[in-house]
């Protein structure tokens, strides 16, 4: 995902109205009940739960639904099966964009995303036709008014636990790492006391396109859209 489209989804959804905070714990119960399910439910023992967790905690998701999410996923509740599922396709402006969602009906999934990507313009593509532009990184996001040490310190203690790169956005720091360090950089950072506007692991564009004006407002809407379906967990473009 872009800098631009990045930094404003993570205001959006610690902004989030009520009517619109509902789509936002479906979406992170979801992936909290996934990450429980394929690791177990000992956040200690499971980072991908861990990260899952700290993602809900971070827009107040009442504790109560992070442990039902939990349950529902080792077993202890019940609830229908949830599958995993990826779709690429093509915006305007030359942008490519990979979807990830959470899903109980595959058919009312693919449709929904079908239709808001031809509403703008954009087109589903098939698997595989855009994800070989991406490669997958470790994304932690630092807010400016986060940084509690110099960013050359940060920088360095951050190269030592494994980052790869740093990337100055107009919001914040953006430090990349390759999967396997992404673990030991968040919990470096953590112990230095420095709150993460994000971590995650993303799809990062190998190359990225400069997009029109004429097509912001569309990328902007349908960005939108998908940040308001409960399916829908993720996406990545390749906008500049």
């Amino acid at each position: 995902m872009s800098g631009h489209s990045k930094w404003s989804q993570i205001k959006r959804q610690k902004g989030a109205a009520d009517q619109k905070r509902g789509a936002v714990f479906t979406k992170l119960a979801g992936n909290i009940t996934l990450a429980a399910r394929e690791g177990g439910g000992d956040v200690n023992m499971n980072f991908k739960l861990r990260l899952a967790v700290d993602k809900a905690k971070a827009v107040n998701m009442p504790k109560d639904n992070i442990e039902r999410a939990i349950k529902r996923g080792t077993g202890e509740l019940g609830g229908g099966p949830i599958d995993e599922v990826r779709y690429e396709g093509f915006g305007p402006s030359g942008v490519v964009i990979i979807v990830d969602a959470l899903t109980d009906n595959k058919n009312r999934t693919v449709a929904n995303i079908k239709h808001m990507f031809s509403k703008y313009g954009g087109n589903l593509g098939g698997p595989g036709s855009v994800a070989w532009m991406f490669q997958k990184k470790g994304v932690i996001r630092v807010a400016n008014e986060d940084l509690k040490i110099s960013e050359e310190d940060l920088e360095l203690k951050a190269i030592d636990a494994g980052a790869e790169d740093f990337v100055k956005e107009d919001d914040g720091l953006v430090i990349y790492t390759a999967p396997d360090d992404f673990q030991a950089v968040k919990e470096m950072l953590e112990k230095e006391g420095i709150i993460l506007a994000s971590d995650e692991i993303e799809f990062v564009a190998k190359e990225r396109v400069e997009i029109t004006e004429a097509s912001r407002e569309s990328l902007d809407r349908l960005y939108e859209e998908f940040e308001e379906d409960q399916d829908i967990v993720n996406y990545y473009t390749n906008e500049a």
